[in-house]
């Protein structure tokens, strides 16, 4: 075996280059001739004096055996020896066996005297979720969808792969570039060495992406809802932020804004979705970090073409009048979390009560606005009660002890006691227990002289309408004033199930954080990771319906376990045995692979003989 070099010309073109191949004699008949093994691209790294030592490990691996003298070789040329052994395992084997679930047991059988003593695994790589990920985007045409945008097979294979990645190892770019390369078989299932791959065509094919990113989302989403027929009436709309890891100077979308992680100490992005009543995302896009929820509503809804029934559903943050207004305008109907801080509920008026997954019982009370345009829906959740008073204990508590202290230093000699000084404490008092202090009336008597304090009392005068009177209360706002109680209360609970599906796209799929530096490379990252999700909206949704739901961690938890890994054997007549294939899956994962109606040994079983 042996490296060639030959020289050859792009017939478009013109230009001359060099490209490489691995070379091996084979014996024909009482002729020998020379085979091309493997085609080693124009880009062959290695020196041409290390090209013998290259071979002599190759055929080393080959053939399985144990020298007796190893011979040391470079990392670069361990590395280069171990990605050639493995395509001309899983691409250059003398048969490819059918899967046993598909074909007769006689078909299938092949005997073969082998030394089990010298039995090797190698190469062992992830399959599981690379199985799953990609028959959710072939559902979904991805690929096709790709090329009709103009992108070729590489760029595909590269997109799929950054897709896929994410599923299975939330993370940026390069971390999905080492996955590909050195932990995941993915690249057996789309027949692309990743190893050859450089980081940068990821980079590229994420510019690609985010440069047709309405013609893929548009058509997408179109697929979507033929697979699952999905009606055009509810439209749901959120935002979230991520953060950068760095100042992002470059970044003209990274600003200083309220950070839903906490992160005070990061610029932001913001990503707005739109949302179908199944979860899937309907369109999507970034805006700056410090922008406003409530003014990016319209932008976000014109051109979905939404029908004029449409309900849109929303959270208090972007429920503003203006909105509400312009949705009205252009037909929309609106289900939101009302805005105004009064609470009310009357147990002496009308009471409906309905039931949640959990056996929480929810009580409900409607009332119609006097021009009968609008219904108000006060709910009461006896968990959400015990929750809010809990918090306000606690802030109250808090509250109290602050004022005692205050009250206990004025018997004090050296302590502060003049009034406009007590005064700011006390604001800052009532600033650290969040607007608690408006259920206190607070008295500061003035001594004698008018200028400082004597006495600090108290009263708590509760005020109504608030949490602290009205615990557990929370209201919705409606145009739709045909829906009775349990409808409009249901159709609302869309969008607190949807948050719990939509925290896999920040905590699960690598949303948080960003690293990139400019804007571009930012909206992919966070393309790619829409992209992911919508992959995983499927998986879950097939298995749902069949009464398999779980977070996409579990799920990843149990496709992971599944690997492709290559066994070598020493045969009786001195050649060596190769065999690829899957490991057989747990029976939980034999399960999923059912419903979903893919085979459970992905990639099949090769073998090749050296």
């Amino acid at each position: 075996m042996y490296i060639r070099q030959t020289k050859t010309s792009n017939s478009a073109t013109g230009e001359s280059y060099l490209t490489y191949r691995l070379v091996a004699s084979v014996r024909i008949g009482k002729q020998v001739r020379q085979c091309t093994r493997l085609n080693l691209g124009r880009h062959f790294p290695l020196p041409k004096a290390e090209w013998p030592v290259l071979c002599t490990r190759l055929e080393s691996l080959l053939s399985g055996q144990r020298e007796l003298t190893p011979v040391a070789v470079s990392p670069q040329i361990e590395a280069l020896a171990q990605r050639y052994y493995a395509q001309l395992v899983t691409r250059k084997s003398e048969a490819t066996i059918p899967d046993a679930e598909a074909a007769d047991s006689s078909t299938v059988s092949d005997y073969q005297e082998v030394d089990v003593l010298s039995l090797e695994l190698v190469q062992p790589r992830s399959v599981g979720v690379e199985h799953a990920g990609l028959q959710a985007l072939t559902k979904l045409g991805l690929p096709e969808i790709l090329e009709r945008v103009g992108l070729n097979g590489i760029q595909r294979s590269c997109a799929l792969g950054s897709i896929i990645g994410r599923m299975a190892m939330p993370g940026s770019e390069l971390s999905t570039w080492h996955w590909l390369r050195e932990r995941s078989s993915l690249g057996e299932l789309l027949e692309v060495d990743f190893e050859g791959v450089a980081l940068s065509q990821l980079y590229r094919t994420s510019d690609l992406l985010v440069r047709h990113r309405e013609t893929i989302e548009q058509q997408l989403f179109g697929r979507i809802t033929e697979l699952f027929a999905l009606p055009a009436t509810v439209t749901l709309y959120d935002l979230t932020n991520s953060y950068f890891e760095g100042e992002m100077a470059g970044n003209r979308q990274a600003k200083r804004g309220r950070s839903k992680e906490k992160r005070t100490d990061c610029p932001l992005v913001t990503l707005g979705l739109v949302l179908d009543g199944s979860g899937f995302i309907r369109r999507s896009r970034v805006f700056d970090g410090n922008v406003s929820e409530a003014t990016t509503l319209e932008g976000m809804l014109t051109g979905l073409n939404a029908p004029a029934e449409a309900v849109v559903i929303m959270d208090r943050g972007i429920a503003t009048e203006d909105n509400m207004a312009w949705l009205v305008a252009h037909h929309y109907r609106y289900l939101v979390v009302n805005r105004e801080q009064n609470r009310q509920f009357d147990d002496n008026q009308p009471v409906v009560t309905t039931t949640t997954a959990s056996d929480e019982i929810i009580r409900m009370q409607r009332v119609l606005s006097e021009d009968g345009k609008e219904v108000r829906l006060y709910c009461h959740s006896e968990k959400r009660a015990e929750k809010e008073e809990a918090i306000s204990g606690r802030f109250m508590e808090r509250f109290e002890e602050g004022l005692a202290k205050l009250a206990d230093g004025l018997t004090r000699p050296r302590c502060e006691k003049r009034y406009e000084k007590l005064a700011e404490r006390i604001g800052r008092l009532k600033e650290r227990c969040h607007g608690i202090g408006q259920h206190y009336t607070i008295t500061l008597t003035p001594d004698e002289t008018g200028t400082k304090v004597s006495a600090l009392t108290w009263e708590k005068t509760p005020v109504t309408g608030t949490m602290v009177t009205h615990p557990g209360v929370y209201c919705l706002r409606s145009n739709e004033t045909g829906w009775d109680e349990t409808t409009l209360w249901q159709t609302y609970t869309m969008l607190t199930d949807l948050e719990a599906v939509f925290r896999s796209l920040k905590s699960e799929l690598g949303l948080r954080p960003i690293y990139h530096q400019t804007a571009e490379r930012t909206e992919g990252h966070l393309f790619i990771t829409v992209l992911a999700y919508q992959a995983v909206q499927v998986l879950r949704k097939q298995l749902k319906e069949r009464n398999q739901g779980s977070s996409w961690q579990r799920l990843r938890e149990v496709l992971s376990v599944q690997q492709r890994v290559t066994a070598t054997f020493q045969q009786r007549n001195g050649t060596t045995l190769h065999i690829r294939k899957a490991t057989v899956p747990e029976a939980k994962l034999k399960e999923i692979y059912g419903i979903l109606k893919i085979s459970a040994t992905p990639g099949g079983t090769k073998k090749m003989a050296t």
